[in-house]
């Protein structure tokens, strides 16, 4: 039997809906640094894998990428910028830390990982190793019989 575990967000949803057209401007819920987890998406292809994660907002510099003993890490920090000169009606948007980890196959090639940075989104191209790619094996059809 499958089980749904609902959230403190499905509260704090609820209280919105309810209580903030009453309380509307001076409660805003101040951006807390908390941790958060950005959406991936990991693709194995023919000849490699392929991991992207959603980080708009997130400096180049704050990402961290590393790979050890089969364990892909990615980590970063996405920054609230508070201008005081500013009054904040809303604050939805996730800021903090994160850590996002993926066990990989032994059929990797480590030392050819490639991670690029476009338009928020982090790519890492993880290409496996060439005696893992699936070989061809041609068969001989004209083979004499001794």
């Amino acid at each position: 039997m499958t089980r749904i575990i609902r959230t403190n967000n499905d509260l704090r949803r609820m209280e919105a809906r309810y209580f903030e057209p009453f309380f509307r401007f001076p409660f805003v819920q101040e951006a807390q640094a908390a941790s958060w987890n950005p959406p991936v998406d990991v693709v194995e292809e023919t000849g490699k894998i392929l991991v992207k994660v959603e980080v708009p907002g997130v400096d180049e510099k704050d990402l961290r990428v590393t790979f050890e003993d089969g364990l892909l890490t990615i980590a970063g920090e996405r920054q609230f910028e508070r201008k005081d000169d500013r009054n904040y009606h809303r604050i939805e948007r996730a800021y903090g830390t994160f850590t996002r980890s993926f066990t990989l196959p032994r059929t990797v090639d480590a030392g050819a990982i490639v991670a690029s940075y476009r338009h928020g989104v982090l790519e890492i191209e993880i290409p496996k190793k060439e005696e893992s790619l699936p070989k061809q094996i041609q068969i001989n059809v004209n083979a004499v019989e001794a």
